[in-house]
């Protein structure tokens, strides 16, 4: 993309918490800062994304052009990178795939979207799939409870993005949207039990006249439990169909966002 373009697209994505419209609108985007490998300088670039559990996927298209993308270059260089991905910004470790897995990654991609051979044809090249591995992603600085329902924000994004590509998908669902999936679960549930681990007991302690309340969120979250594990035995099916796991994400995004607005509404007031 065209530098003065990237500009339009970082402002708005930073203006809009990750948010953006044009051709981008709805899709999975974020901004990637490398250290330049000849100036040393920062240099910021939106990306498309592909999630992929503990990391984040990026691949080197630059739009189908015969060269590799100077952000690439860069990270070569200089493997520690910035990610921002609209909630959150991290530090995270670049590190570009090879052989097998690179080339069953890049086909996971093409799966999901056909754009990416194309432009992988059309380079003439083998485009590089690079895997961003966090090295910082815990909670940001500032008030307890603005941090929380900061990382919610961050889970109802997400189902947000995963209940607009189900309803998109064809008659068979790809591996790609499956590993979407799969790693919401995995993050709804680390959260989760972080939290009755950890948080619910210090706030009891501080106020036993939570009892209710808190009776209340480990309730829910033994539902929302529940429903993540249907997901994924709906995932592990051979037949699975694009109506029923969009039924299956319905019920979840239902359950899940009253939850996250019942929990702010009683805890963000005592975090902060």
């Amino acid at each position: 993309m065209p530098i003065d373009f990237n500009q339009q697209i970082i402002e708005e994505f930073r203006a809009n918490r990750g948010q953006v419209g044009g051709p981008f609108e709805g899709g999975r985007l974020l901004l990637l800062t490398t250290v330049g490998a000849k100036t040393g300088a920062r240099r910021t670039t939106p990306l498309g994304y592909l999630p992929d559990g503990d990391r984040i996927l990026i691949i080197a298209s630059a739009g189908g052009a015969p060269a590799h993308p100077a952000w690439y270059h860069n990270l070569l260089a200089n493997p520690q990178v910035t990610v921002e991905d609209g909630v959150f910004t991290f530090q995270a470790k670049a590190v570009v795939l090879e052989g097998e897995e690179r080339e069953r990654m890049f086909a996971r991609a093409v799966e999901a979207d056909p754009g990416w051979g194309d432009y992988e044809a059309r380079s003439g090249r083998t485009l590089p799939v690079v895997a961003l591995i966090p090295i910082d992603a815990g909670p940001s600085a500032g008030p307890m409870g603005d941090v929380l329902r900061t990382l919610h924000d961050a889970f109802r994004r997400e189902l947000a993005l995963i209940r607009g590509e189900v309803a998109a998908s064809g008659p068979r669902l790809g591996a790609q949207l499956r590993v979407n999936c799969l790693t919401l679960c995995q993050g709804l549930h680390v959260h989760h039990s972080r939290e009755d681990g950890y948080m619910f007991p210090a706030l009891e302690d501080r106020y036993p006249e939570l009892a209710p309340v808190m009776e209340r969120l480990r309730a829910e979250h033994v539902v929302v439990q529940r429903l993540l594990e249907q997901l994924q035995a709906l995932l592990a099916a051979d037949d699975l169909s694009p109506e029923a796991l969009l039924s299956e994400v319905n019920e979840l995004t239902r359950r899940l966002e009253a939850h996250l607005d019942y929990e702010e509404e009683q805890l963000v007031p005592l975090l902060n």
